[in-house]
């Protein structure tokens, strides 16, 4: 952990002030397990946020999305866990000042290896995060690793219009069955 004393890259500082942010006023998706606060962020290690750095809220902008994000997680424990319970929630999400980087090879420059991007090798798109929280972007949109759509990671401290719309339960059986097809 680097923590609040990060030396950011120049190169990537560089390149995220070139780019123009732009207003972020849409529904998103998160799942998250039955119980959680929907709107509570992770400040653990993950591919957009590093632990005690800052806090990020996932989210995707298709819920199929966010629900393959989870369940992706979640096939990867050796007996599929059926007795926690998930839930999907929309959430209006309102930023100012978002950072849109949805073209995964648009990452590259910025270090990215893209033939790595779906693996768990979060240390560039870490940096690049870090570097946008520094410079005061709200949240980043981004490719998903996991489902051929756009996620927003949300910087938590940044962002204060973020409401949840609906919360409905997650039917693992049923997202199960439809990948077998």
């Amino acid at each position: 952990m680097l923590g609040p004393g990060r030396i950011h890259d120049r190169v990537i500082l560089d390149a995220l002030e070139a780019l123009d942010p732009e207003p972020f006023n849409e529904t998103v998706w998160r799942v998250t397990r039955k119980g959680r606060e929907p709107l509570r962020g992770s400040g653990a290690d993950g591919r957009w946020g590093t632990s005690g750095e800052f806090e990020v809220l996932y989210t995707s902008l298709v819920r199929e999305g966010a629900v393959a994000e989870i369940g992706y997680r979640l096939s990867l424990e050796p007996v599929w866990p059926s007795r926690i319970a998930h839930e999907i929630h929309a959430i209006r999400a309102q930023l100012e000042r978002a950072l849109r980087l949805v073209d995964v090879a648009a990452l590259a420059p910025l270090g990215v290896d893209i033939a790595q991007y779906r693996t768990f090798d979060y240390a560039a798109t870490q940096a690049i995060a870090a570097a946008a929280n520094f410079l005061a972007f709200d949240g980043l949109i981004v490719p998903s690793a996991r489902f051929d759509c756009a996620n927003l990671v949300v910087f938590v401290e940044r962002v204060t219009t973020l409401e949840v719309a609906d919360t409905q339960p997650v039917d693992w059986t049923e997202w199960r069955a439809g990948r077998r097809r």
